[in-house]
C-alpha cells in the first residue's frame, strides 16, 4: 500500500512539472524570408535564410548532413540579435531576452531527385521562458 502511494505521490509531483514546462513552451512555424511573434511572448522571430546540407532520404551517405537556419530575433523594445541554429551540429538553442529557442525541424526533408526552392522552407522553433 505504501508503494502505491508513494507512486501516485511521484506521478502527481512530477506530473504537474512537466504540465508546466510544456504550458511554458510554444511551436512555431516560420517560412523562409518570413517573420511571426511568438504567442504569449514579446518576441518577433524572422527566419533570415538557411544552408541545407542534410542527406537526400533515398539516399545512403556517410553523415546525415546538417541545416543550418540563420533567424533575426527581436524584443518587445526593439532589441534585436542573429543566431544561426542547426538541426545536426551546435548550437541547436539559444537563449535571448529570458528565452529559450530551440531549432525543432527544417522542411522539406531533401530528396535526390527534387530540387528545393530557397523559398519553400519552414523552420520550426519551440520556445520557453526561462
Amino acid at each position: 500500500m505504501k508503494k502505491i502511494l508513494l507512486t501516485l505521490v511521484f506521478a502527481l509531483v512530477f506530473g504537474n512539472a512537466l504540465t508546466a514546462e510544456a504550458q511554458n513552451t510554444q511551436q512555431i512555424s516560420v517560412r523562409v524570408n518570413k517573420q511571426k511573434k511568438v504567442s504569449r511572448s514579446k518576441l518577433m522571430i524572422r527566419f533570415v535564410s538557411v544552408e541545407d546540407s542534410r542527406c537526400p532520404q533515398d539516399v545512403e551517405c556517410i553523415w546525415a548532413g546538417n541545416a543550418k537556419v540563420m533567424i533575426k530575433v527581436t524584443n518587445r523594445k526593439g532589441a534585436s540579435k542573429t543566431f544561426e541554429l542547426n538541426t545536426s551540429l551546435e548550437p541547436k538553442a539559444v537563449t535571448f531576452d529570458g528565452y529559450e529557442i530551440k531549432l525543432r525541424d527544417v522542411t522539406p526533408y531533401p530528396r535526390s531527385n527534387i530540387r528545393i526552392d530557397k523559398n519553400g522552407y519552414v523552420a520550426t522553433f519551440s520556445v520557453r521562458k526561462l
